[in-house]
Formats: structure tokens, C-alpha cells, sequence
């Protein structure tokens, strides 16, 4: 083969690349290290591609190589995607989703300088942890508040702060381990105080408490169980007694409580949820929970109780490593407020999907499929049930209507359409049971149904074409 007719030789430049018009734009959007690279790749691919038969491609198809390259490089990692999955406080997916007023108060505080530790009225430095106390003490009839960037950070801040170095008295049926392997036992220890086991898994009464008492007991422990449920023959001992009994001895009571439901769940035909206002007013000293979990809010570690407890942990060492930022607290305090002017079930993502009614999401549903139809795609309602997730309300569901797309009637394997609705731009999360791929209405926020729709009309229609 001559030099001429070695396609190799047909290719263009990189030089010759960057200086078209196209490559130019490019270099505009992207900048030139990045463009650089791209094109050497489309080149590289291109030459494996000739050595195996292929015909040289054009400088616009090069071009084009890169681009979609570049796109696919330059999308964030983290990003957004639509919860079709019928979990509603979805761990992987982020969690709770926050309010628009949330959204607005973060997009204030960031995109300048902020109050965050600056007194306005005196002019003077002042204290992050001011800016929510007030609202936490009035929501949950606390005496004082802090908070931390997430819940485990909380009980490890407590318990540094109030047992080091002394005794913890717990029940061995709430050292529970949770999402991502975080075991109440471990951060215990790691908080330099020494674990006390009562009871029995099932079974433990506040004698069980009493006689474990010592005089190197700080304080009595109570874990709300979060992801799992003891059924059957079982006791537990409540916190009005645990609080009684740790005060009579002149010790404290903490209460990590996990979800931070600050509504009544049973509202919504939901097993009762335990809420920090109850604890505080059955007598515990220190309370901690999630912001991201029922509270419908950013992560962050909500603590709450007495005074002089909260004063302690304000200047702990720990303190400082585990303070929340200024676009957490604008979100937290924005979501506070809902509650504050009884707008939650309103406003608030999650507990707007909590409290839509049956019939609602029927008839969401209904109008999916009918949508559907007109795009050429075969879906029918069955009925399902919708699960709190996160941690929360553990074993309790809500009664759904899901949109099913059934094997027999898709052009594509269902594996293959969730792959698909996965990777699109705006991903979208499903799941597949029985041979049906599923959607519930209820966890996919309204102005997102649009994007549903168009999704699954574009990759069924596509597959089909195939």
C-alpha cells in the first residue's frame, strides 16, 4: 500500500482541528486543554477503527466525536435525578428533597456574604448555632438547641461531651446498626465512654436499668431502632421512666430518636412515630435526631433538651469539627418554618407525597397511562404500596397506584428500558417486580411528570424501531 492510499493518511490534524471554525466554538465552551484532549481521542478511536477496515471519517464526524465526549466528561457527577421508585425518604437518591422556599433561602445565603457569625444588632462577632435555636426551642418545648452537620456526628458529640471516659447504660435491643454500617456500639466507643449492655433483645425493664447503675455512670442511652421492628413477646422501658430513674441519681437521659418527625404520623394512617417534643416533655435531658429524614429538611444533626447540657456541647472541642454550614442552616431554617406556620404538609416535599391521598394518586396514574397511549406505550395501574424508607416508620406503608410497563408488551428487555431511563440526561430511578417495570406517582414530584412521560415515549418508541 503507497503513502496515498493509506487511509491513516486521509486523517486531519489536530492543528488542523482546532483552528476550524467548529473546533474554535468548542475551544470557547470547553477550553483548549479539554478540546485537545477530546480530539486526540476521536483521532485515536478513528485509527483503531481504519486498522480494522473501517473508512476514514470526515472532520466533522471527528469534531462531532469530541463534542459528545466532551458533553459526556463535563456532565456533573453529582446530579439530579426523578424518584420513580415509591421509596419516599430514598437513602441513595439523596434523601428528602427540599422546599422551594428552602431552595430560594440557599441560593440567598451562597451567592454572597452572609450573618452567619455576625451579630447585626451590636455589630459584633456572634454565634452560627443562633440562627435555629429559637425555632428548635419553640417547636419542640426544648430549652435550648444546636445543631451539627448530620446525626451520627450528634450522638458522637453527646456522648463525647457528657460520658468520656465513664459509663453509657443501654439496652442490647437498640444497638442497632444502620444504613452504610454505622453501629450505635462503635460510635460509642469511639466517643471514649464505655458501653453498658442491659436487658435482653427483646425485653428490658427499668430494673434492668437500675441495677446497672454505678458510680461511673454518666448517663442512660435510648436508641430508637430506626430501620427494624421487634415484634411479639417484648418490652421496652419508656423514657419517663429511664428519666425518673437517671434523675433520682443524678444523672442525664439521652434520646437519639433518628427520624425527626415533628408531625403526628398517625395522621396519615401511619404507626405513631416517636417526635422530640414527646421526649423532651417525658423528661429527657439531651434529644437528637435528622433533618433529612422526616423532618423533611437538609442533613444535618438536630440536638435539643437542657440548657446547661447544651451549653456543654457548644463548647466542646468536637464542636468545631462537626458545625453545620451556612447553606445547611439557611435550608434547616427555612424548613423549620413550615412548621412553624403549620405549612409542612403543604410545602414540604416529603410530606406532600406522605399525605397525598389514594385517590389522588390514582388519579395521577390514570392520567400517566392515558398520556402514554398517545406516545404508542402499553401501561396499566396495579396497585402497590408506597414505604417511608430512610430509617423511618420501619414496616409501614402507604396504599399506591403504580404504572406498570409488563415484559410481554415492551419492545425492549425491562432491564434494558431501566438502563436506559437511567443514563438519559435527567435519570430516572424504577424498579422491576414480577416481570413489570414499575413507576409510583407518589415519590415523582408534578412539574417532573412531563419529563416522565417524554422518557419513556422516546426509549419504548425506540426500542421498538430497533
Amino acid at each position: 500500500m503507497t503513502i496515498e492510499q493509506n487511509p491513516l493518511r486521509l486523517l486531519p490534524s489536530v492543528d488542523e482541528l482546532l483552528q476550524s471554525s467548529e473546533g474554535q466554538r468548542l475551544i470557547a465552551l470547553y477550553s483548549r486543554s479539554l478540546v485537545l484532549r477530546a480530539l486526540r481521542s476521536s483521532l485515536a478511536h478513528a485509527r483503531t477503527a481504519i486498522r480494522s477496515g473501517a473508512t476514514s471519517p470526515s472532520s466533522v464526524d471527528l469534531l462531532s466525536s469530541a463534542e459528545d465526549l466532551l458533553q459526556r466528561e463535563q456532565q456533573p457527577h453529582l446530579r439530579p435525578v426523578i424518584n420513580a421508585t415509591g421509596v419516599i425518604i430514598n437513602t441513595n437518591l439523596g434523601r428528602a428533597p427540599l422546599s422551594y422556599e428552602a431552595l430560594q433561602a440557599v441560593q440567598r445565603v451562597a451567592s454572597g456574604y452572609s450573618n452567619l457569625e455576625y451579630d447585626l444588632e451590636p455589630g459584633e462577632r456572634g454565634s452560627r448555632h443562633v440562627h435555629v435555636a429559637a425555632l428548635l426551642r419553640e417547636l419542640t418545648g426544648a430549652e435550648d438547641a444546636i445543631v451539627t452537620n448530620n446525626n451520627a456526628a450528634a450522638v458522637l458529640l453527646g456522648l463525647s461531651a457528657l460520658a468520656m471516659g465513664r459509663e453509657v447504660v443501654i439496652s442490647r435491643g437498640q444497638l442497632v446498626e444502620i444504613g452504610g454500617g454505622f453501629r450505635v456500639p462503635d460510635v460509642m466507643r469511639q466517643s471514649g465512654c464505655r458501653l453498658v449492655e442491659v436487658g435482653t433483645t427483646n425485653r428490658t425493664r427499668i430494673g434492668d436499668y437500675e441495677a446497672a447503675l454505678s458510680e461511673q455512670t454518666a448517663l442512660l442511652l435510648a436508641v430508637h431502632p430506626s430501620n427494624f421492628l421487634i415484634t411479639g413477646f417484648t418490652e421496652a422501658t419508656s423514657i419517663e421512666a429511664l428519666a425518673a430513674l437517671a434523675h433520682k441519681r443524678g444523672l442525664l437521659v439521652m434520646n437519639d430518636l433518628g427520624s425527626g418527625c415533628l408531625l403526628n404520623s398517625e395522621r396519615y394512617g401511619l404507626a405513631h412515630e416517636p417526635t422530640p417534643q414527646e421526649s423532651i416533655a417525658a423528661g429527657a435531658d439531651l434529644v437528637c435526631f435528622s433533618g433529612d429524614k422526616l423532618l423533611g429538611g437538609p442533613q444535618a444533626g438536630i440536638l435539643v433538651g437542657k440548657r446547661e447540657v447544651i451549653a456543654q456541647l457548644a463548647k466542646h472541642p468536637l464542636m468545631r469539627a462537626v458545625r453545620i454550614d451556612k447553606m445547611t442552616l439557611a435550608a434547616l431554617e427555612t424548613t423549620l418554618r413550615h412548621y412553624q406556620r403549620a405549612e409542612a404538609e403543604t410545602h414540604i416535599p416529603i410530606w406532600r407525597m406522605i399525605a397525598a391521598s389514594s385517590e389522588r394518586i390514582n388519579r395521577r396514574a390514570t392520567n400517566w397511562i392515558a398520556q402514554l397511549q398517545e406516545k404508542g406505550v402499553v401501561a396499566r395501574r396495579q396497585q402497590g404500596a408506597s414505604t417511608i424508607g430512610g430509617g423511618s416508620l420501619p414496616g409501614e406503608t402507604l396504599p399506591t397506584t403504580l404504572v406498570a410497563l409488563d415484559d410481554a408488551r415492551t419492545p425492549l428487555p425491562l432491564e434494558e428500558l431501566a438502563r436506559r431511563l437511567r443514563l438519559r440526561r435527567t435519570s430516572i430511578i424504577t424498579r422491576i417486580l414480577r416481570n413489570s417495570l414499575l413507576l409510583d406517582p407518589r415519590t415523582v414530584l408534578e412539574e417532573q411528570e412531563p419529563e416522565v412521560i417524554q422518557a419513556l415515549g422516546e426509549e419504548v418508541n425506540r426500542g421498538a424501531s430497533i
